[in-house]
């Protein structure tokens, strides 16, 4: 592991961050001028925005998709999955699944109710079995039974919208493409890069900001950010390395050793989502389902 991964497992803030993230009475100085400042050009967000980008890839440079596959298919089948429960709920999953299903032919010939029953731990698992028997069904007799490699096409797969097709195309095709989950929207919004709701208008408003050729790992940088450190009820504020270009500092707790508690996956020193993750990864490798508590 590199000195700079290291630095990012479980010893948030840095002594870099911390210099320039506090000031005498403890808070991010631009949290402070914040409050007093004039409202914040175009450009001047702009140039925080893509300030914040450069400094989330020095605490990430191992930033990846956090669901195994080996090939677009499997890739396509675990982000349908993903919804409505946690990646590392589909990684426990899939082993399984592809063992019994390893192609579009094979997942589009299941019996519906051997199929839920694989995927039941992930929830929704009857709605989720008719969109992954449809997608195959499409991919055997549209496409060869290849994932096709475009927006237009991804997007006309039963269960398949934008975000989903933005995952295949950017981490199986390298086609750049943000993806807009709940972890992505809610911290472009408290960064105040944007005050749109809707994913479509997000993803518009996000893409005028950065190049494409940023979109992918953008996207999984800010969502690494905002399972580890910038959670939705309670942000770890003060154990934040980019606290001090967070116009939103203090919606979260403050305190540096308090905040650290609330680091989650390698942050805290705790396993990751992937049962197989990337060999940079510096975190633990997450357990098969079915493992005990405590449990390596």
């Amino acid at each position: 592991m590199s000195p700079k991964q290291n630095s990012a497992v479980g010893e948030q803030p840095s002594a870099k961050s911390k210099k320039a993230t506090k000031a005498a009475d403890g808070k991010p100085a631009s949290a402070k001028r914040a409050k007093s400042a004039k409202p914040e050009s175009r450009l001047a967000m702009v140039r925080r925005a893509r300030r914040m980008n450069r400094e989330l890839a020095d605490v990430y440079p191992y930033a990846h998709p956090e669901l195994d596959f080996r090939d677009p298919f499997e890739l396509l089948v675990a982000t349908v999955l993903s919804a409505q429960t946690t990646d590392l709920r589909v990684n426990q999953t899939t082993p399984a699944l592809f063992a019994k299903y390893p192609t579009p032919e094979d997942m589009a010939a299941a019996v519906p109710e051997e199929l839920e029953e694989v995927i039941r731990p992930t929830g929704f698992f009857r709605a989720k079995a008719r969109s992954l028997i449809g997608l195959s069904t499409a991919l055997r007799d549209r496409y060869d039974g290849e994932v096709p490699g475009t927006l237009k096409d991804l997007v006309t797969l039963p269960g398949v919208g934008r975000k989903t097709a933005n995952v295949v195309l950017g981490n199986a095709f390298g086609v750049p493409g943000l993806t807009v989950d709940t972890h992505f929207g809610r911290l472009v919004r408290r960064w105040k890069w944007t005050d749109q709701e809707d994913p479509e208008k997000v993803e518009a408003e996000i893409a005028e900001i950065f190049p494409k050729s940023e979109w992918t790992m953008l996207s999984h940088r800010i969502i690494f950010h905002g399972r580890r450190v910038c959670h939705s009820r309670k942000p770890a504020c003060g154990a934040c390395p980019i606290a001090h270009l967070c116009p939103s500092y203090g919606e979260g707790e403050t305190d540096p050793e308090k905040a650290k508690k609330l680091l989650k996956y390698e942050m805290g020193g705790y396993p990751g989502q992937r049962l197989s993750p990337p060999p940079d990864y510096p975190g633990k490798p997450a357990p098969p389902l079915g493992t005990p508590a405590g449990a390596e």
